[in-house]
């Protein structure tokens, strides 16, 4: 793999005597694939770089913007630095390099994610991971070290319920201001970035996408966490992770939730996964 050359540093955290949180830092990574915005927060008096880092890996449509306040709030409630990074094609990362195939979630697992973890010299990630970005966290934990795995709203199958849920966003697509809000955040990309999501997961190619073969492979505790509304998957991929990996798992199912927990049912959802990582701290 050639080495990125990166420009990402140097930004003010905060003052940690003052503050309980430091401000997040907006920057940007130079790899051999692009530019990746990146936003993080280090501790000023315990920057950690060589110890446990949370990474966020946003949903199929998402970017750091899309996370609102959830980063914050997990690293200022387990006391450790963070990372977020928009993948290509959303937030204000690059666009898409090129057309998008079946295997795209193994691409962002094992060519994206271990570049970026590289270029910002973290070695010990936890990695908090939604739905597509559940799935790059596993995938990428079933080949290299990983001090911890949240998933939430995940998928290691496809079901008809998921083609169900993103038939409906295309109808949202056409007939309500979809469009327009997801703009907001990726501008002159929205509609590439929709259409490479939507073609994707309903292409036939697609159909008979499954990574349930990597899950025991994985060694690292994992927390699984899921809506129990959950529009675009069943509780059948919750219990697969569970069941599947070889680390010690935990299933976290949250009534009255649909898609997006750390949205959805955010102070119900913190104190699990807080414990979870002050767990695996030990």
């Amino acid at each position: 793999m050639k080495t990125p050359r990166s420009t990402f540093g140097g930004g003010r955290a905060g003052n940690a005597a003052t503050e309980r949180i430091p401000a997040p830092t907006d920057e940007f990574l130079d790899l051999d694939l692009g530019r990746i915005a990146v936003r993080r927060l280090w501790y000023p008096k315990d920057p950690r770089p060589d110890g446990p880092v949370l990474v966020f890996l946003h949903e199929a449509l998402g970017c750091n913007d899309m996370w609102k306040r959830w980063p914050g709030r997990l690293a200022g409630a387990s006391s450790l630095p963070f990372v977020a990074y928009d993948r290509f094609g959303h937030g204000s990362s690059d666009p898409l390099p090129g057309a998008r195939g079946p295997d795209y979630l193994d691409i962002e697992a094992y060519e994206v994610l271990p570049r970026v973890l590289d270029a910002m010299g973290i070695s010990d990630p936890i990695l908090f991971g939604h739905s597509d970005g559940g799935s790059i966290a596993l995938l990428y934990a079933a080949r290299f070290p990983v001090r911890a795995v949240i998933t939430e709203a995940a998928h290691v199958f496809v079901e008809e319920v998921t083609r169900a849920g993103i038939r409906a966003a295309l109808a949202a697509w056409r007939m309500t201001d979809l469009p327009d809000r997801l703009a907001r955040y990726h501008g002159d990309k929205t509609e590439a970035l929709f259409f490479a999501w939507a073609e994707t997961w309903l292409s036939e190619p697609f159909g008979s996408w499954n990574i349930e073969r990597c899950l025991p492979r994985i060694t690292c505790p994992v927390l699984a966490v899921q809506g129990a509304d959950d529009e675009y998957g069943t509780a059948r991929q919750v219990e697969s992770i569970v069941s599947s990996v070889s680390g010690r798992a935990r299933a976290l199912m949250l009534p009255d939730c649909r898609h997006i927990p750390h949205q959805q049912a955010a102070d119900r959802l913190l104190p699990h996964v807080a414990a979870f990582v002050d767990d695996c701290l030990d």
